[in-house]
């Protein structure tokens, strides 16, 4: 395997992780501390955190996945999300505006060494962001998509809409899907194009920052070298953008524990009724809390486990074992449909049942814990956790593929969504 992946390595970007858990949390550890400041006041006024996400550009959060070997830190995918997690915790709208930039990145990890790509690494280490926007507008699906990405003499022309466009506002670049004559293509339209119109109507009760409106394109302009089929996109990017939102989840869920903690310490009053007149020593309000923090215990051993599935992929596709990645990519998809079910259960569970441990303090609009709930719900309904119980029963009891191809969309279930 080690000559294997010496020989073939070199034909990708990607690189066995070399990065330092604990010195990756040393460093991004404080820029989460200043994005959390604000982060109530930026809730109750629907402030987007323009200044947030540009610390984290500013301070290379973008180059995580990258090898050293090109200017990156070399982060496993475990240690990504990770951090990931551990941002949602300090602003779960920030660490989602994250989620397409990741994953582009990932995709470019992924491609064949090019010119073309040695110039996408050169802007990610610039500081350049990407925002996304496969999702097509008016209720189309990739069945019947009516975006379009033609080519145009020495450019391709892009014309559409999308929603869901995560992280837009944001943006440099803008990852758009759209039909050709040749198949779907994705094409990296310039954000300042002309030709591209962005517009804040997302009117979701969570993750109300997150730029995730519309986008409107007329005959933006693209180069050739940033147009990609889609059948060339990584095989783990359907994953990759469900364990990006579990990552999110997670963070939610220890900010509503660390959150309701706080809560707790200050009540100084209880109920006639309480085992005890003190709310710190009450047995039953420690009981809510010690369980949200076990909800909170699941949801980071599931997102780990299935992100060091994701890695194992990557590692298979660095070595150009193709027999390995297809077991190793049905691997994921179950850990990953696993780990939504158990994600998603947690998380709501948590960010509800903390209540029961604060009384009528606890629905104060000053401390705003129920944006906990109403962020992870609007989270756990990009990708609808109903299919995913089935999806792995049948995979149990009767040898179905859990990874169908759906159009060539990333290969799995569980795409960019909805």
């Amino acid at each position: 395997m080690t000559d294997t992946l010496a020989a073939t390595t070199s034909r990708t970007y990607l690189r066995p992780p070399t990065a330092d858990r604990d010195l990756l949390f040393a460093r991004f550890t404080p820029l989460f501390a200043q994005i959390a400041e604000g982060n109530v006041d930026r809730e109750r006024s629907r402030t987007f955190p323009y200044a947030q996400v540009d610390l984290l550009k500013t301070n290379g959060f973008g180059l995580l996945r990258i090898p050293e070997e090109f200017g990156g830190y070399g982060a496993s995918l475990e240690q990504t999300f990770d951090l990931l997690a551990a941002l949602a915790a300090a602003d779960p709208n920030v660490a989602h505006v994250w989620r397409n930039h990741l994953a582009f990145v990932e995709d470019r990890l992924n491609a064949a060494r090019s010119a073309a790509t040695d110039r996408w690494l050169a802007r990610f280490r610039d500081g350049e962001f990407v925002g996304g926007g496969w999702t097509e507008a008016n209720n189309g699906t990739f069945a019947n998509i009516a975006t379009t990405v033609r080519r145009d003499g020495d450019v391709y022309r892009v014309d559409g809409a999308k929603f869901y466009a995560t992280g837009s506002l944001y943006a440099d670049w803008l990852d758009v899907i759209g039909a050709s004559e040749d198949g779907l293509l994705t094409a990296l339209v310039r954000r300042d194009d002309p030709g591209v119109e962005l517009t804040d109507d997302w009117t979701g009760f969570g993750q109300q920052t997150t730029a995730s409106g519309s986008a409107t394109y007329a005959g933006a302009a693209v180069d050739p070298e940033d147009v990609f089929g889609i059948t060339e996109r990584f095989v783990y990017q359907g994953h990759f953008y469900q364990v990006a939102i579990l990552a999110v989840l997670t963070g939610i869920t220890a900010a509503a524990v660390r959150e309701a903690t706080t809560a707790l310490r200050a009540r100084a009053r209880n109920y006639p009724q309480a085992a005890d007149q003190t709310p710190t020593r009450d047995p039953q309000l420690l009981q809510v809390i010690g369980e949200a923090d076990a909800h909170g215990f699941g949801a980071a051993a599931a997102l780990s486990a299935a992100a060091r599935d994701l890695d194992a992929v990557a590692a298979a596709h660095a070595a150009g074992d193709l027999d390995a990645r297809t077991a190793l990519v049905r691997a994921a998809q179950l850990s990953t449909d696993r780990a939504q079910l158990v994600i998603i259960e947690h998380a709501l569970t948590a960010t509800t049942e903390v209540f029961d441990a604060l009384g009528a303090s606890g629905v104060s609009s000053s401390i705003a814990l129920d944006r906990h709930w109403r962020n992870a719900r609007t989270l756990a309904s990009h990708n609808p956790r109903v299919y995913k119980a089935r999806i792995v029963g049948d995979w149990l009891v009767n040898g179905t593929d859990p990874v169908p191809v759906l159009g060539g969309i990333g290969g799995p279930r569980g795409g960019q969504g909805n």
